[in-house]
């Protein structure tokens, strides 16, 4: 793992040997004596994380990250305070202050680096969602891609296995999140796979159980591979915080806990799930609208150009067949001249609906471009293919048009053409151009009908 990582002192000989400790690991490091030239430095070149001394003159490390944070260009920039500092007040002040984590000088180097490699992987999991919203925003879909809502409530996850802390955390969290507590450990790895939190804090308290098993399994399960996990553990403990952090563990804190680092580091958590789901909400928007067609709501023809390859591959290794089915609206363009375009608009989405209620559901049904339309059906022999395009004939002409535009009901027919997967050596582009032979074999034929493919 590589990452950029600027280290922050007014002392150059700690800089010197946190410098020293870190291209050792391969990081690529840069330094700054001061809290003006750590803002310069952040705003002009990207930085992987700031490792941040506190007392500083003229601008104290506090300060220094308050303005990282409130800057849209560096707010997603991990900071890791390094102080001699070791007050819990302190602490909860530079949590506050938009700080992922305090290490306490002399600096222990096996967790260093463990804090270091752990928060640049969260980061670059959020440069991703990061890169990829961008392209909502590129398409006009900035509301999709909003992520300043830090206050909406949370959803907390104790993990404790007894009743003492269970009641203090649960107090000391209550402000902020609505807390379930669970004392098995399996029936909590069942409850968040099942539930949806925001945070899972494990308390290591339990006498016959380790912790660390826990964290390694909500780490392997899909549903809560993202879901952010605070450590409860006992001072003095590095091993287990070293091992935890490589484990994917995001936080800890030591005990006796204090209550308002345990909020402040809870808070953290919870807003950074919060901005990672709508970033990802907004990934997954984007690519549904990338082989949607607004219009019908249909997969779109670039979707189909790359599925139907695959489908394709998959009937030829299995040995079963496949059909497709191109359909077009017969004399559109009179629609459009005669009741303008938007009443066009209005006879291709009912017909797109009668297309989807009249397709089995393993069907791919998409809009390939203007009014026509391609059903792929998988396991389908030309016979059965022949009945599931005459239906859909049938259920285009059996009913009219209401066009609430021009305000009339209109009677439309469709042309449909089929052909099916030759055995061997057949491509996407050589059954969708039979297929679209046989349509024009329809059209040619007085539309209206069904025409299938010679095989």
């Amino acid at each position: 793992m590589t990452a950029r990582i600027l280290v922050v002192d007014d002392v150059p000989a700690n800089v010197k040997l946190l410098e020293a400790r870190l291209v050792a690991e391969y990081f690529d490091v840069l330094t700054a004596g001061d809290g003006h030239a750590a803002l310069a430095t952040c705003e002009k070149t990207p930085v992987d994380l700031v490792l941040l001394d506190i007392m500083m003159p003229g601008m104290d490390g506090f300060e220094v990250c308050e303005r990282l944070k409130a800057n849209s260009r560096t707010a997603h920039i991990p900071v890791v305070m390094i102080t001699a500092l070791d007050q819990p007040s302190d602490r909860v002040r530079g949590l506050k202050a938009g700080a992922d984590d305090f290490l306490t000088k002399p600096v222990n180097d096996l967790q260093l680096m463990s804090r270091v490699k752990s928060l640049v992987r969260l980061k670059n999991v959020s440069d991703e969602l990061r890169l990829r919203a961008q392209t909502a925003q590129t398409i006009g879909l900035q509301e999709l891609a909003r992520v300043d809502r830090p206050d909406e409530p949370g959803s907390v996850l104790l993990v404790d296995g007894r009743a003492s802390s269970q009641e203090r955390l649960t107090r000391a969290l209550k402000p902020i999140a609505d807390v379930a507590v669970i004392s098995d450990p399996q029936a909590a790895l069942f409850e968040a796979a099942e539930s949806s939190f925001d945070l899972i804090i494990v308390n290591a308290n339990f006498d016959d159980y380790d912790p660390l098993r826990l964290c390694s399994q909500l780490r392997s399960l899909e549903r809560t591979r993202f879901m952010p996990i605070l450590l409860v553990t006992e001072q003095g403990n590095d091993e287990r915080i070293v091992r935890a952090l490589e484990l994917g563990v995001t936080d800890y804190i030591m005990r006796p806990v204090d209550p308002n680092e345990l909020v402040a580091r809870s808070l953290t958590q919870i807003r950074r799930k919060h901005c990672n789901d709508r970033l990802r909400a907004s990934v997954q928007q984007t690519i549904e609208l990338a082989v949607t067609d607004d219009l019908t709501g249909l997969h779109n023809r670039r979707y189909l150009e790359n599925h139907l390859k695959l489908l394709i591959d998959r009937a030829t290794t299995r040995g079963r067949p496949l059909s497709i089915c191109i359909t077009d609206i017969d004399r559109f363009k009179r629609v459009n001249d005669t009741h303008g375009h938007d009443a066009g608009d209005d006879v291709l989405r009912e017909f797109a609906n009668r297309v989807r209620a009249t397709v089995r559901g393993a069907d791919l049904a998409c809009r390939f471009g203007g009014e026509e339309f391609v059903v792929v059906m998988p396991d389908t022999t030309p016979e059965m293919a022949a009945i599931v395009a005459e239906r859909l004939r049938l259920a285009v002409e059996s009913r009219g048009f209401d066009i609430p535009q021009a305000a009339t009901v209109l009677n439309v027919t469709a042309s449909l053409g089929i052909a099916t997967l030759r055995p061997h050596g057949d491509t996407a582009e050589a059954l969708l151009k039979r297929a679209d032979m046989a349509l024009y074999q329809a059209k040619n034929g007085g539309r209206n009908r069904v025409v299938a493919a010679a095989a």
